[in-house]
């Protein structure tokens, strides 16, 4: 059953289009299944996301001729196959026989000795093939590893791809006390004051201080945005495309009053239920921020803007299979539009941050370069290196917050985010 739930999941995001997260939500029957055949379909689903390339290398380098469209569903049984011959802690003859068995029937028999064949060929040979290439570029998409290579150079860009085969920890941001959580939870306490659980496999649900709502999870580089306002007791903060909620609960904690935002209802129903376990308040409004405007100018405005979300791919491995040159220009354009609509929403004198989680420039430094060059009436107001503590490296020369996948890999890593911050004239 995890291996057929995985198979449909593949299906969804590689041959639909589908986020996994959605194709997860949406998938028939899979909630039903027990929590470890869930976590199984899971695990397996993005170990072949996650060396998606490597895989397909073996199955090209295997095969006498391309599968074509009605051998995508085989495709996929392979994939899974090799996922766990190569990546996970499978016995060689449960990692075939189990995919082989995927193949009994319907319109994946034809195709049941093909299945054995290459991966009995991958057992003898796979290991040896693959350690001729460099897997961390094999498993990236030309255009993005073109692009890193470009932003950061060719070392660091074999850092970002090398650290997206790595599963990320378990990153959480207490509402308070954070070295005493740490201490409940066992976890690392980490510089940004995230507590990091490496390794977690158990039920979020069940740790101590998720029903008192002590603390939410958050990567350690999404919790850096929100401190980029200072201090918010007392001041009016619009939270834009707040949802899931994160930095509105950040901003609730240390005391402002915040107005969070989200185009989509559902989304802020998540949001909703996110203040009320860890009993802190926003006013929540459904509404498209391009064209929404408060009834009185805020203070601050955080906008966590929509975009690639290509810095997050340690834990949405999907993600760089399904993005592509072209959605760059449509969100590019959206999120201009929203940082227009962002600078007046805000007083004179207020602060805005904008920040994406994303390695791509377009969504980040060349935004605010592209806005500053108008007559928007904003000035760009560097942040500076004691801001974020000890983390000094992750502020660039020109005041901007970059962080990397590659940045405290020794410890896991963290979500790739850009970050500036502006100041209303």
């Amino acid at each position: 059953m995890p291996r057929t739930a995985a198979l449909n999941l593949l299906d969804a995001v590689l041959n639909h289009k589908h986020q996994l997260d959605d194709a997860l939500a949406q998938a028939q029957g899979f909630s039903k299944l027990p929590d470890r055949d869930r976590a199984l379909a899971q695990q397996i689903t993005r170990t072949v996301l996650r060396h998606i390339g490597e895989i397909d290398l073996l199955i090209s380098s295997f095969l006498d001729k391309p599968l074509g469209k009605k051998g995508l569903a085989a495709q996929n049984v392979m994939r899974l196959g090799l996922a766990q011959l190569f990546f996970l802690d499978t016995a060689d003859h449960a990692a075939i026989d189990t995919a082989v068995g995927l193949c009994r029937g319907g319109d994946l028999a034809p195709y049941r000795k093909l299945v054995n064949a290459i991966l009995r060929r991958a057992q003898r040979e796979g290991a040896e093939l693959l350690a001729s290439h460099d897997v961390a570029q094999l498993n990236t998409p030309d255009w993005l590893w073109r692009s890193w290579v470009e932003a950061y150079g060719d070392e660091t860009a074999h850092a970002i791809a090398a650290q997206h085969l790595i599963e990320a920890p378990l990153d959480i941001t207490p509402k308070e006390d954070p070295a005493g959580w740490a201490e409940k939870l066992e976890a690392h306490l980490m510089p940004t004051g995230t507590l990091r659980l490496s390794g977690h496999k158990g039920v979020i649900t069940t740790l101590p201080g998720f029903d008192e709502g002590a603390w939410w999870i958050q990567d350690m580089a999404a919790s850096l945005p929100a401190r980029l306002l200072g201090n918010v007791r007392d001041l009016d903060v619009i939270d834009l495309c707040a949802a899931p909620g994160g930095k509105t609960m950040e901003l609730a904690a240390a005391g402002a009053r915040v107005i969070a935002v989200d185009r989509s209802e559902k989304r802020l129903q998540r949001v909703s239920q996110n203040l009320k376990r860890t009993q802190l308040s926003a006013k929540l409004i459904t509404a498209d921020a391009t064209e929404w405007r408060p009834d009185m100018l805020a203070d601050a405005v955080l906008l966590d803007a929509p975009c690639s979300a290509t810095g997050t791919a340690r834990r949405h491995p999907d993600v760089l299979q399904l993005k592509k040159p072209a959605d760059l220009i449509k969100l590019a354009h959206l999120q201009e539009r929203l940082l227009k609509a962002a600078v007046e929403m805000v007083r004179p004198g207020g602060l805005i941050v904008y920040c994406t989680c994303s390695l791509q420039r377009e969504e980040g430094e060349a935004q605010i370069d592209a806005l500053l060059k108008t007559d928007a009436p904003v000035q760009l107001d560097p942040l500076q290196p004691t801001e974020v503590g000890t983390l000094t490296d992750f502020v660039t020369a020109d005041g901007f917050l970059r962080t990397l996948p590659c940045h405290f890999a020794d410890q896991g890593g963290m979500d790739g985010f850009f970050a500036a911050r502006l100041r209303r004239l």
